[in-house]
């Protein structure tokens, strides 16, 4: 009953991945839905995109037969980790994610010069905090059936 999480940052290719990891037969988790994030107000007035912590803690404490994935980046993912036995980091170079997040059509984020911005301040900020606490870092731009097949493997 192997429990994965499939983080990193926009353009990595997290969503695909778990996508072609059900096309596999795997029971997989796109956490970038309203039926497991939702939006708050931080004390400072910004918004954050976060896990709603009810579901997510319903999904992997009912998990029981096959392989779940579960794909997001989230900031309170870290409350998560004890109950996966894989945080995998998917990462690539800037250039990678930028060129997929333009040709993208499955999502809208990444479109517009301040999202672009904030991406490449999230990869110098956010991604070396996700580095620190995977059990695994995989090169996201390999063909993406490398991508999925060593996802496949920590199971």
């Amino acid at each position: 009953m192997p429990k994965v999480l499939v983080t990193g940052m926009s353009g990595t290719g997290k969503s695909t991945a778990v996508q072609m990891l059900s096309e596999r037969g795997h029971r997989v988790v796109d956490t970038d839905t309203d039926e497991w994030s939702h939006w708050i107000t931080l004390p400072d007035g910004s918004a954050d995109w976060i896990w709603r912590e009810d579901a997510i803690t319903s999904l992997l404490a009912s998990h029981e037969h096959g392989h779940l994935f579960v794909a997001g980046c989230k900031t309170n993912q870290g409350k998560f980790y004890p109950q996966f036995d894989h945080v995998a980091l998917l990462s690539a170079p800037p250039g990678i994610l930028l060129a997929r997040i333009t040709t993208r059509i499955s999502n809208p984020y990444g479109k517009r010069p301040e999202e672009r911005a904030l991406i490449l301040q999230h990869l110098a900020e956010v991604e070396p905090r996700l580095r620190a606490t995977a059990t695994i870092e995989i090169d996201a731009s390999a063909p993406i059936s490398q991508v999925v097949q060593q996802l496949e493997d920590l199971t």
